[in-house]
């Protein structure tokens, strides 16, 4: 049985956590992500839904993969595993449900978009083995909540709730676990169906611009512009933009 599944629905490509029995990281696990997110670009999907077979959403890292106090990466590997995760061309949303803890939050964070069902929870509890959070959680809990919350998160070690992390910025939306499916699939359609160059440059500048500042995101915002302006996407919306007349909805909030 594959640990991590990949399977195409129409434009998304949805990548299915599916480890027994709480979807623990480890190097293979690690990998066979890397490898669905890179068949889902292959395959021309549009959009990415990241989700569980399991329980939890991922319950962190496999504590047996760590024996003998070896790191897994080096800064070349973790920047290169990061960067695969972070930046692939295609918007991610993230479908939690039990618990994302230690990687499995890192997991997440990753991810453009998490929704999270209400009985979720969240935490770094790395700080409770004497660890730190491993795969870039605090610098990435600094960028949408602020030091303040990540210290909180991260020194503390306890678990919170989807209703308090969408509060501070960092889960997009909450719904009824119920509905969970139905709402993530909702939103990665919805990108899916959206003007891919335009999504890609959108999601590129604002990593560039969590990394690297407002002048990081600038050195590259020609170059996403040019992209922009060259795809089919622009040119259509722009002819049915032209082609509503004067009193186009697009600028009267529709």
């Amino acid at each position: 049985m594959s640990i991590v599944t990949f399977e195409k629905d129409g434009a998304v490509g949805v990548v299915t956590l599916a480890k027994p029995p709480h979807n623990l990281i480890d190097e293979a696990f690690l990998d066979a992500m890397l490898a669905a997110y890179s068949e889902a670009v292959a395959g021309g999907c549009r959009g990415i839904l990241l989700r569980s077979a399991m329980r939890h959403f991922c319950a962190g890292a496999d504590v047996n993969a760590f024996t003998g106090g070896g790191r897994r990466r080096d800064q070349k590997d973790f920047e290169e595993l990061i960067d695969a995760l972070e930046n692939v061309p295609l918007p991610v949303v993230a479908a939690v449900h039990g618990a994302a803890l230690g990687g499995g939050f890192e997991l997440a964070l990753t991810c453009d978009v998490i929704i999270a069902a209400n009985t979720a929870s969240f935490g770094m509890a790395e700080a409770s083995l004497g660890l730190l959070p491993l795969l870039g959680g605090v610098q990435r809990v600094v960028q949408r909540a602020g030091p303040a919350r990540a210290k909180e998160m991260a020194m503390f070690a306890r678990r919170h709730d989807p209703v308090a992390l969408e509060r501070w910025g960092i889960v997009n939306l909450v719904v009824p676990e119920s509905e969970l499916p139905t709402a993530s699939m909702s939103w990665v359609r919805q990108l899916a169906a959206g003007p891919t160059v335009a999504l890609r440059g959108i999601k590129t500048l604002a990593n560039l611009s969590a990394r690297y500042g407002i002048s990081g995101a600038d050195a590259r915002q020609v170059e996403m512009n040019n992209q922009m302006w060259a795809s089919g996407d622009q040119k259509r919306g722009l002819a049915a933009f032209l082609a509503s007349g004067p009193g186009s909805a697009v600028f009267e909030g529709n």
